[in-house]
């Protein structure tokens, strides 16, 4: 250990023979020294403890930095830890993500959401709809709970559903900014103690008076891969994204199965294809270098979005009410009525869990309702000639 000098720093060189984070330190200043990298690189560090944690910290490159100033940093950074217990590092790291909610935004993003979620896009649309626009330039920190109960409130008077996504969201958001240091661990999470509003199941599918009607228009729809892809809709009840992904590598003629890799819940899903559903996809055109089934306006990509022209098909069809994913509710009506399992109509559906198909046992009412007529006619000709007379349908008298 010798004293730093611009002369020794220019003349040290990477050694392969030495570890591999080879070290060269200030013996003025402890804990300021040089790393030189295999590239040949050189920064300046600092290294110290922390709380009983050993902690290093980059200064700069030696290109970019003279000495003095690198040694000038190093010696505030051993102020501040000896007057103020700081880590230079950890502050380091909180600058890089910000302290403002578009900052913790944009960090749940790119280092939560697109990596765990599937549904990463969703989150990032009501980020962008109702979260920036209120507090974007806000201070993270600052964000109280009125703050978030105010906007739960507003978006809640007409879109329960969705107001309480937005807490949800800014919970989740607030439990990752401890973690990541963007706000102290014990600060109040501001998405916590809201009630929720009370969330109605939509109950709204196609019927089958309404059908023909949908079907004239589909027909009517001049983009035939928005008219297969409605079509598919109604054929195979899939989610509208895994439905616009779906490549040609994933059909099986052989079998008659699609293959869906990618799913909601996380999990593959094997689907058998009915008859009409081959006929459609064989009849599809195909466009030379699109691996999708499903072509978009852009060569090579698939159909984005069906969610306009499906606009002017229900418009036409006259059911305005009718969502796009109404259609995949649609499916499991019709499979109810057809006296198919809940069990069943959850593997074709590929829910998660039962719950989500339990809206369908309300279409198996109609055979509850014919078993109980058998019993009934089966328990009055047990009772003979003893039969009640509230069970003959007459009046008592007297």
């Amino acid at each position: 250990m010798a004293n730093l000098t611009k002369r020794l720093i220019d003349s040290l060189t990477y050694t392969r023979a030495a570890p591999a984070r080879q070290m060269h330190w200030d013996e003025a200043v402890k804990g300021f020294g040089v790393r030189v990298y295999p590239n040949g690189e050189k920064s300046y560090v600092f290294s110290y403890r922390h709380q009983g944690r050993k902690r290093l910290i980059a200064l700069g490159r030696v290109t970019e930095l003279t000495l003095d100033q690198a040694r000038d940093q190093a010696l505030t950074h051993k102020l501040g830890l000896r007057q103020e217990d700081v880590d230079p590092l950890a502050q380091r790291e909180k600058a890089l993500l910000g302290d403002t909610v578009a900052q913790l935004c944009t960090a749940y993003l790119e280092r939560y959401a697109k990596l765990r979620k599937r549904s990463w896009r969703d989150d990032e649309q009501r980020i962008n709809k109702y979260l920036l626009p209120a507090w974007g330039p806000l201070k993270a920190a600052a964000l109280k709970r009125m703050d978030v109960a105010a906007v739960h409130r507003r978006v809640g008077a007409e879109h329960p559903y969705a107001a309480n996504r937005i807490v949800e969201l800014v919970s989740k958001m607030f439990e990752l900014a401890r973690v990541w240091g963007i706000v102290d661990e014990d600060h109040p999470n501001p998405g916590r103690r809201i009630e929720a509003f009370r969330e109605v199941k939509r109950d709204r599918w196609v019927t089958a008076d309404e059908m023909p009607r949908l079907g004239a228009a589909i027909r009517a729809e001049p983009d035939i891969y928005v008219r297969a892809a409605i079509c598919m809709y109604l054929l195979t009840g899939v989610r509208k994204t895994e439905l616009l992904k779906a490549r040609w590598r994933d059909i099986d003629w052989h079998r008659e199965e699609w293959s869906l890799p990618e799913t909601k819940n996380g999990r593959p899903h094997l689907l058998p294809l009915s008859r009409p559903a081959v006929k459609l996809l064989k009849s599809l055109p195909r466009e030379d270098g699109n691996p999708y089934i499903f072509h978009g306006a852009l060569a090579g990509r698939p159909l984005v979005n069906i969610s306009k022209p499906w606009l002017r098909i229900r418009a036409a069809a006259g059911i305005p009410d009718v969502r796009l994913h109404d259609l995949r509710r649609t499916v499991g009506s019709m499979l109810a009525q057809n006296n198919q399992s809940l069990h069943l109509i959850g593997r074709v559906l590929n829910h998660q869990d039962s719950a989500s198909t339990l809206v369908y046992a309300r279409f198996g009412q109609n055979h509850v309702r014919a078993a109980l007529e058998t019993h009934s006619r089966g328990l009055v000709r047990s009772f003979g000639r003893a039969l009640p007379n509230e069970l003959r349908g007459r009046r008592r008298v007297g």
